[in-house]
């Protein structure tokens, strides 16, 4: 019996698609190796590289920072939501973001999303309506149990949602809104899967994982690299027996190896001699070589190897520097495009085309460049109040409305 069948696909339930939507049923490969990418060299299959992002995040110092650096980041950013250039500030859309569910505040649930995106490449978001069709809770599914079946044009045409021996289909060619928003990453392999960053740099996170164990065997024997016990016995016995070196690895294991032992004295008997064994400058490269592997980690995730504390050629002269870039080119990226497909799939349920946007004034590490923003526009004579305003970002002043000049006080 195949993986899949094991699992229940392909069996009848309840609820279930035609034949000839079943044909188009789009499955996952299997999580390949226990790990999901030790021992690989095929990656195309895009299970096995979420599962490799899972274990990294989870066992990756430099991969885990970089997400939650991430995630959090961008969902402090706070929203703004127009309809035409009009910002609305009561809305049951603003509602909703602020409180998804009952289980969840907005930021939490936000958290949620980006980490999916990040580590899976895809991002399900289920919304239920209320008794005017109106969508009224919003939740994060897990992208590992989300299975994707296509219509004969091959368009989604249902989601399927497996938590262990259930099931559940979402019918994605209901009128209005859809139940389920699928968010991705651009995936070159694929159609309808996104593609985890962090499928770019499982090379690094091997290499950063495997000198990390390396250091960690170091310090099990003595933090200081292993000798040689050389027996130099009686003319014409060259070997110990069996017994003597059983007896003699037993020894070591348990009395001198491990960082309680370190330093202490070996006692060796008549025919044993130490011989130290040490590592060239060369074979020491595996240091250098794991710093190497968390700025490549920590570029393929979008975070400057500064701001993470990585030692190395730093392309930023100081860390306000590198934040603004992190921003710039990572967060603000990220949100536009989440916040932007949100928008797109909730607002025709109040049948507005509403916008959200991002307010950048709240963000502290862009103050910089708004008040620099802020002093060139004003200093433009050439440009009159409500072309100022509209230039950096603000909607034009209400109909007899003006703004009074500022008092100077001249000290007598």
């Amino acid at each position: 019996m195949s993986f899949l069948r094991r699992l229940g696909f392909g069996q009848k339930t309840g609820e279930k698609p035609t034949n000839a939507e079943r044909k188009h049923f789009m499955p996952l490969n299997s999580y390949g190796a226990e790990y999901g990418y030790l021992g690989q060299t095929d990656m195309a299959d895009d299970a096995a590289t979420a599962a490799m992002a899972r274990l990294a995040y989870a066992q990756n110092p430099v991969a885990h920072r970089s997400v939650r650096m991430i995630v959090e980041a961008a969902a402090s950013v706070h929203l703004q939501l127009f309809q035409a250039d009009e910002e609305l500030t009561s809305h049951r859309f603003l509602d909703l973001i602020r409180q998804p569910n009952i289980n969840m505040a907005g930021q939490e649930f936000l958290e949620h999303c980006y980490s999916q995106l990040l580590l899976d490449g895809n991002c399900y978001i289920q919304q239920l309506t209320n008794a005017e069709n109106l969508p009224e809770t919003l939740y994060s599914l897990r992208p590992e149990r989300m299975r994707v079946i296509l219509d004969d044009q091959g368009w989604p045409a249902y989601y399927e949602y497996k938590i262990g021996n259930k099931k559940h289909l979402f019918n994605q060619q209901l009128d209005g809104i859809t139940p389920i928003l699928h968010q991705t990453f651009y995936n070159p392999n694929d159609d309808h899967y996104g593609q985890s960053p962090f499928k770019s740099a499982r090379i690094a996170i091997e290499i950063h994982n495997a000198a990390s164990k390396w250091n960690k065997s170091l310090l099990n024997n003595s933090a200081r690299p292993s000798g040689a016990v050389v027996y130099r016995g009686q003319e014409g016995q060259n070997n110990l027996t069996d017994e003597q070196f059983n007896r003699l690895k037993q020894e070591l294991e348990q009395t001198y190896q491990g960082q309680a032992n370190a330093g202490r004295p070996m006692i060796l008997e008549g025919g044993l001699d130490w011989s130290a064994m040490g590592f060239s400058p060369k074979d020491m490269d595996f240091i250098e070589a794991k710093h190497v592997a968390a700025r490549e980690i920590a570029l393929a995730m979008g975070v400057p190897p500064m701001l993470l504390g990585i030692p190395g050629d730093n392309r930023f002269s100081n860390y306000q520097e590198a934040n603004r870039n992190f921003w710039r080119q990572t967060i603000l990226p990220l949100v536009s495009r989440f916040t932007s497909g949100l928008a797109s799939w909730l607002s025709p349920a109040w049948h507005q085309s509403l916008e959200l946007k991002l307010d950048l004034d709240k963000i502290q590490a862009l103050s910089g460049e708004r008040e620099a923003l802020w002093r060139r526009i004003s200093a433009a004579e050439f440009l009159t109040l409500e072309e100022k305003r509209l230039a950096v970002g603000y909607s034009p002043l209400p109909a007899g409305q003006t703004i009074k000049p500022k008092l100077e006080l001249n000290d007598e």
